[in-house]
């Protein structure tokens, strides 16, 4: 089941959370760390996180308080997001995405030498 596009930018925040600690985390830890750095109400700490629960993206797990941990790695987010953007803006082509930094003058003269530099390494892995 892809999980992918399911998950707000608000809700990311407290994927990366869990993410981040790599083991079961109790809402309460979801809840401070999101009060101080995104100065949310422990509502909306709240609804977010039943929201990830209702999607299948984490699950919750009753022991002495509730503890939730992600169904899908930061990993495979990341892969179908990027999946999703080069399907919806380059026709699924990656060349066409990086083609268009480079013309946008996004990329640096290091940034192209480190990719030259990765694309010959890895060339010479599929030899």
């Amino acid at each position: 089941m892809s999980l992918a596009g399911k998950i707000s930018n608000a809700e990311l925040e407290a994927m990366r959370i869990l993410w981040r600690e790599g083991k079961a985390v109790p809402f309460s830890d979801i809840r401070i760390e999101l009060q101080n750095t995104m100065d949310w109400e422990k509502s909306t700490i709240n609804t977010l996180v039943r929201r990830l629960v209702d999607k299948g993206v984490i699950e919750a797990q009753k022991r002495d308080v509730i503890y939730y941990t992600p169904n899908i790695t930061e990993s495979e987010y990341i892969q179908a997001e990027e999946r999703i953007m080069l399907d919806k803006l380059y026709g699924g082509s990656a060349k066409k995405f990086v083609a268009a930094l480079c013309n946008r003058g996004q990329l640096s003269e290091e940034d192209i030498d480190e990719l030259k530099a990765f694309f010959k390494m890895e060339g010479a892995r599929n030899d």
